[in-house]
């Protein structure tokens, strides 16, 4: 047996008698904690979201983890209903004494959340929450959503000035959105833009959350006759009443607006043709206008997990954000070592970010300082096959100017065609 020389016996023997403490696998997890759609409603879109946060905490670890230790992801099942968030919440800061706290998916999940938070004085980041902080200005609030300073009129602005370079222009215009907090928001800000744009409104009604047949709707809708129809509407909604207006034939001039969903696999093949001809809001496209730097090396790691766990197999919606979110939470913790979260804000709040959905930086109520929303027109759609969402080719950006790839076809029903 060969024996070990000095130098080699010395680095060895140091090895051996390292104290636990200085191997990240060995010391305490830093714990991440959040409540997440796994079931309900809005399911479909939750489970992307979790899946980028698991990268990114497996990306964290075989880097050595945070501050020498592992990430740790805490979290449970909110079933896609907001009476269920505040008790996790509780639990999360209180029982589980989680480091840090992040958001489940959607408005009216984080809307329940925020009061809890509060009152604990924690850090939190909101993901895709319209306008939570907008009464609050709670300092330790982040919006990881793409509407800027002022985000309710921003919502649905570009909308308007798509709708409103129509020639001739249109007068009449119907507003319709469930009676919940996303819905709540995103109408008050579509009623300035309304008069801004100097239209006449001759249908503004809310539905009921619990509404699963939407035909009453979108025939009260046709019967007012507005040249343009302005919808918010969440995932199974933004369905039902596409559906609706295929199965009665009504065929506006201009029809769309913030209808969630419409980007995520699930939906874009259940609706398939319905979709052709609605200029609806949207957060990111697969088109050269658009290719930030890492977007694509994180879809290539969430495209073959997701394909595998039977969800969303392009990505295109909700993770990229989810995933930038928690890189803005990896910078602050390293950058101010430790996890206080009052220096970690201070430091959220001064800085620019690089993430794999672009700079951004957040102002005086944690929204981003430049809105980054898009309006796309979708067309020429002949099946129900996610293989043709893949790229852009059925999916034109017509608002913002920077991101624009094409021009609207207009109106409505020759899009459709």
């Amino acid at each position: 047996m060969k024996r070990l020389g000095p130098a080699l016996f010395a680095a060895v023997a140091a090895l051996l008698v390292l104290p636990p403490s200085v191997r990240a696998e060995d010391k305490p997890p830093i714990t991440i904690g959040f409540s997440i759609e796994q079931t309900g409603g809005l399911a479909a879109v939750g489970k992307t979201g979790l899946l980028a946060f698991q990268i990114w905490a497996e990306n964290v670890n075989k880097k050595g983890g945070l501050l020498g230790r592992p990430v740790k992801l805490v979290f449970y099942d909110d079933q896609s209903n907001p009476a269920n968030v505040p008790g996790i919440y509780t639990k999360l800061i209180d029982i589980d004494k989680v480091d840090l706290i992040v958001s489940s998916y959607a408005t009216n999940l984080v809307a329940p959340a925020m009061p809890i938070v509060m009152q604990k004085n924690r850090l939190f980041f909101g993901l895709f929450a319209l306008g939570i902080n907008v009464e609050f200005h709670y300092p330790k609030y982040f919006s990881m959503l793409v509407f800027g300073p002022d985000p309710k009129p921003t919502f649905s602005k570009g909308w308007f000035e798509v709708a409103m370079a129509q020639n001739p222009k249109p007068k009449t215009i119907a507003l319709v959105t469930a009676d919940a907090e996303f819905g709540r928001n995103a109408l008050d800000g579509a009623r300035q833009n309304v008069k801004e744009a100097g239209l006449q409104t001759v249908y503004d009604r809310a539905y009921p959350p619990t509404t699963v047949d939407y035909t009453p709707i979108v025939r009260a809708v046709q019967a007012a006759n507005p040249d343009i129809v302005y919808v918010a509407s969440y995932p199974p909604d933004t369905v039902g009443i596409l559906r609706a207006v295929n199965e009665i034939g009504y065929k506006p001039n201009f029809l769309g607006g913030t209808m969630v969903g419409t980007a995520a696999a699930a939906f874009r093949t259940q609706l398939g043709p319905l979709l052709n001809g609605v200029v609806v809001g949207e957060n990111w496209e697969p088109a050269k206008t658009m290719d930030f730097p890492g977007i694509w090396d994180f879809l290539k790691q969430y495209q073959p997990k997701a394909t595998v766990e039977g969800i969303d197999p392009l990505g295109y919606f909700l993770p990229p954000f989810a995933y930038a979110e928690m890189q803005v939470l990896e910078e602050a913790i390293t950058k101010t070592g430790g996890l206080d979260e009052t220096k970690l804000a201070e430091y959220i709040h001064g800085h620019p970010f690089k993430t794999v959905v672009g700079e951004i930086s957040f102002g005086p109520d944690g929204e981003w300082t430049k809105p980054q929303n898009l309006f796309v027109q979708y067309h020429g759609i002949k099946s129900n096959d996610i293989e043709q969402f893949r790229d852009d080719s059925h999916i034109t950006i017509l608002y913002p100017p920077q991101f624009k790839t094409g021009e609207l076809i207009a109106p409505f029903v020759k899009a459709a065609e």
